[in-house]
């Protein structure tokens, strides 16, 4: 054998793992119950938020993040599906490196889901700091990274089953480990945001959008946004961990902390968010962005009545 290079079996590529994984490779007792069980829950909950979206739009209420978390429902029942099929077939590397990709990138929607409902309190707590032209622009940069780690999320995990030189497989996992250790400051982000915008001094021109308090929000996003934490800190320190040979796995490559730390927790988000009415309370009306307000046009800032322009001429003609 030549140097540089790590033995595997002759017939690739794509190449077998030859180091223990998230889970493990699936067998067909315990994992396809156990999957089985989470597809029912997660068509449940794709259900019922896009059920919510297309309700909520066709009275005028678009909220988009409903429509995400259906579509993220929709990714994991892709997951675990994948997953079912690599228990049925071991010797298949493509179902492997397609369940390997859909578990680590599927979770980002909810990321940004997060960052979102962040930004919307930060400009409502802070708008002169919110609607800063700065501000958007961090959020977008925000953005555009996670889809460039994404990116290399899946371009790396494609090129370690794809070749067998040492140092390739040296350089893309460090580069993995960026990767997925930048996703976990993305995770984290809401927090700093909430901190920022309720340890300000309070501003005059605060607003509230959907229902509740804007207090009531940010417990609820602190709550998800912990949960998060928790999947993807899972997942980094199992990455950032001295790799394990594929028959001696640590703790952390076991299917028992697989199937909690990933799918029980993201189950945990969903229930969460929807039983708590997301679709309500994180609300924002069309065109705020434009406008650079949560206040819905002609909607009075004081006590929430709606007046038409001449009414409003008649109220001020009447105070003179």
């Amino acid at each position: 054998m030549s140097s540089g290079t790590i033995p595997r079996p002759p017939e690739g590529p794509p190449y077998p793992p030859q180091t223990a994984g998230l889970g493990g490779v699936p067998t067909v007792i315990p994992d396809i119950p156990i999957d089985a069980v989470f597809i029912f829950l997660y068509v449940c909950f794709a259900a019922t938020n896009f059920t919510l979206f297309n309700y909520n739009r066709s009275k005028g209420h678009f909220f988009l993040p409903s429509a995400l978390l259906g579509g993220f429902s929709m990714a994991r029942i892709l997951t675990l599906c994948l997953r079912i099929g690599w228990a049925t077939h071991h010797h298949n590397v493509s179902l492997a490196i397609a369940a390997g990709i859909f578990v680590n990138a599927g979770i980002l929607i909810v990321y940004i889901i997060n960052i979102l409902f962040a930004q919307r309190i930060l400009r409502a707590k802070q708008p002169k700091l919110g609607w800063h032209p700065l501000v958007k622009t961090f959020f977008v940069a925000v953005y555009a990274l996670i889809g460039v780690a994404l990116a290399l999320l899946i371009t790396l995990i494609v090129i370690s089953y794809y070749t067998l030189n040492l140092a390739t497989l040296h350089v893309s996992e460090w580069v993995l480990r960026s990767a997925v250790l930048y996703l976990l400051i993305v995770t984290l982000l809401p927090l700093p945001l909430l901190a920022l915008a309720f340890a300000m001094p309070r501003s005059p021109l605060e607003e509230n959008f959907g229902t509740g308090s804007l207090k009531s929000k940010a417990l609820l996003l602190t709550a998800g946004t912990l949960i998060c934490v928790t999947i993807d800190g899972f997942k980094v320190g199992a990455l950032w961990s001295p790799p394990r040979p594929a028959d001696d796995p640590a703790w952390y490559d076991s299917k028992a902390a697989f199937y909690v730390f990933v799918f029980s927790l993201e189950i945990l988000v969903l229930t969460l968010y929807t039983g708590f009415r997301v679709h309500r309370r994180f609300w924002v009306p069309n065109g705020s962005s434009k406008r650079r307000t949560y206040i819905e046009p002609g909607k009075s800032e004081s006590d929430g009545r709606t007046y038409s322009q001449d009414e409003e001429n008649i109220s001020h003609d009447q105070e003179k």
